[in-house]
């Protein structure tokens, strides 16, 4: 058996892993910034590495390890941006054994003892390298007491000791770290930088493998270097010879994306028996549900920044048909449509993650997406209203008809506005005035509530709200502690939606008044207290002490109960009257 066949398999990930700064693929900025350092011996005590995984945060620091420590091929070399690869130093620091450099994952080792160690160990001197190394990965999953217990060696390290920190987290780092060390922000790799990476690991694998699978793979790993290269692995033993997108596609359960806008474009026109086909026709492929609705959100979205910016269509990862089909639909779909889609398709998404079913969620999802796909958006329904005339004024020149007793207006009987001309803004008015003339007092509103059987915003407006104005239209209150920080934006949203009118909902301060919870309650506990007074049920509560109060009946109520129930009063003339009599 050779050497080779006997060597233990190593991934991708780790084979290719880069060695030296210019192996780092889209950290220019960095790169440059590190090498100006080096070259003025400039370098600094400290350095935090931030980014999303697998961009090379880890990777950076081993290199800037070896630069530090680097000697040379000769011996005599200096630190240097370009380590050579070859000396005890790079050899022993690129295979995790060096003395001198320590690595440490934080995840792991989170506590104060663990810092205490390398605290006491930064008095003494590298055993055999230049530079004593720190790495510290995870940085951010330090406890607060080992974040203050660095700070004093951090700000003032030893000459010989460097401190390097990687994390992903960069907002959970406390400020005072931060300020410490010197920080750079490692980028997502653009997609044609991926592209052309993981092109050249195939060709050195001798791997076959099509352009558009590698577009695929690209856009899976949004802009990870390690998840590309993860899933470039996987699909060479997928593939078991030339891969190709769709072996690539199957793979991570993704639906074609040729399809997928198909099925986006039969939304758009409304054609729901054609989009469930095509939904169960890719579900059938292979395809998860969660995966289409979420290539349907980026297709919309994509859709999108294209009519915003055209430039947007010049994606290296989408195909020259998929650009012309995308440039079509941008052109032809307004953005208030692309933008309700994207709500709607967001909503969707959460539903089915939660559904029993994903296929029936989705299914639901895009007979919902199909049904509203047709109808106005709000500015042609303003625009309809604008171009329909208003009403004619009532005969009795815009006074409106009394009620029978109550000499108040009948609802919808306002007035036109004088000087009127039958534009649509005096038609919206009305149309407006009209709808809340439904609602004359607050607890019309809470009325309406209830009837629509939304009993978590009920239970809310009826505890945590302190009514401080009101008028149809119009709500100003202030909340109580308990009340929820989003109750004005949902009730707004949930009025408009009942009666087709914008409210405004304005939270205010220093309002007094009891909700209709403690209004009610207080009600029922000063009856409670009167009742428990008495000494009767004071004997009825000391003879069973686990009693308790179920309902009260005032005497007004009773005797409202009883003459409901009370036989007719004879008329005193009528002697001749006989209760037993039938008729």
């Amino acid at each position: 058996m050779s050497e080779a066949q006997e060597k233990a398999y190593q991934v991708l990930a780790r084979k290719y892993r880069p060695e030296t700064f210019a192996d780092l693929v889209g950290q220019d900025a960095m790169v440059r910034t590190l090498k100006n350092a080096f070259e003025a011996d400039r370098i600094a005590q400290a350095f935090i590495m931030t980014g999303i995984r697998g961009v090379g945060k880890t990777t950076t620091a081993r290199i800037i390890a070896k630069g530090m420590n680097c000697i040379g091929p000769d011996g005599t070399g200096g630190p240097t941006v370009e380590p050579c690869g070859e000396c005890e130093h790079c050899v022993a620091i690129a295979e995790g054994r060096h003395v001198d450099v320590l690595e440490m994952d934080a995840a792991s080792r989170t506590g104060v003892n663990d810092i205490r160690e390398i605290i006491e160990s930064v008095h003494y001197r590298a055993a055999s390298a230049r530079y004593k190394i720190y790495i510290i990965d995870e940085v951010h999953m330090l406890s607060k007491s080992a974040f203050n217990a660095l700070l004093k060696t951090l700000e003032e390290p030893p000459e010989h000791v460097k401190f390097i920190f990687a994390t992903t987290e960069i907002r959970q780092v406390p400020v005072t770290v931060l300020s410490r060390c010197q920080r750079f922000d490692l980028r997502r790799i653009e997609p044609e930088d991926m592209i052309a990476m993981l092109r050249r690991i195939a060709d050195a694998e001798e791997a076959k493998i099509a352009d558009d699978a590698l577009a695929l793979i690209t856009r899976a790993a949004e802009g990870s270097a390690r998840d590309a290269q993860s899933l470039l692995d996987q699909a060479i033993s997928h593939g078991a010879g030339e891969t190709t997108a769709d072996q690539v596609r199957a793979m991570l359960g993704l639906a074609d994306r040729g399809r997928v806008m198909d099925l986006f474009d039969m939304i758009m026109k409304g054609d729901a028996s054609g989009a469930l086909s095509e939904l169960a026709r890719q579900y059938a492929d292979g395809a998860d549900p969660m995966a289409v609705l979420r290539d349907l959100a980026e297709v919309t979205h994509w859709i999108s920044v294209i009519k915003i910016t055209p430039e947007a269509v010049e994606d290296p990862t989408v195909s020259p048909d998929e650009r012309a089909r995308g440039q079509g639909m941008a052109a032809a779909l307004p953005i208030r449509v692309l933008s309700r889609m994207w709500q709607m398709l967001l909503r969707a998404i959460e539903e089915v993650a939660q559904a029993p079913n994903a296929m029936m969620a989705a299914e639901m999802a895009v007979i919902r997406l199909t049904h509203v796909a047709d109808l106005p958006t709000p500015a042609d329904l303003v625009k309809q209203l604008t171009e329909t005339p208003p009403p004619s004024p009532p005969p009795s020149g815009g006074a409106a008809a009394p009620m029978g007793n109550g000499g108040s207006e009948a609802r919808g009987g306002l007035a036109p506005r004088s000087g009127g001309n039958g534009n649509g803004a005096t038609a919206l008015a009305m149309a407006e005035e009209t709808a809340l003339a439904h609602y004359p007092t607050f607890d019309d509103v809470v009325a309406l509530i209830r009837a629509n059987r939304d009993v978590k915003l009920l239970v809310e407006v009826e505890t945590g709200l302190r009514l401080a104005r009101y008028e149809p239209g119009r709500i100003e209150f202030t909340p109580t502690e308990d009340a929820p920080a989003d109750l004005a934006q949902r009730l707004a949203g949930r009025l408009q939606g009942w009666t087709g009118v914008r409210w405004g909902v304005t939270l205010v301060s220093g309002a007094t008044a009891p909700t209709i919870a403690e209004t009610r309650d207080s009600e029922r506990l000063e009856l409670e207290q009167k009742a428990k007074a008495h000494p009767m049920v004071r004997a009825v509560f000391a003879a069973f002490p686990n009693a308790r109060i179920a309902e009260i009946r005032t005497p007004k109520e009773l005797a409202a109960e009883a003459q409901a129930e009370a036989l007719p009063e004879v008329e005193e003339d009528n002697e001749d009257w006989d209760p037993f009599e039938d008729g």
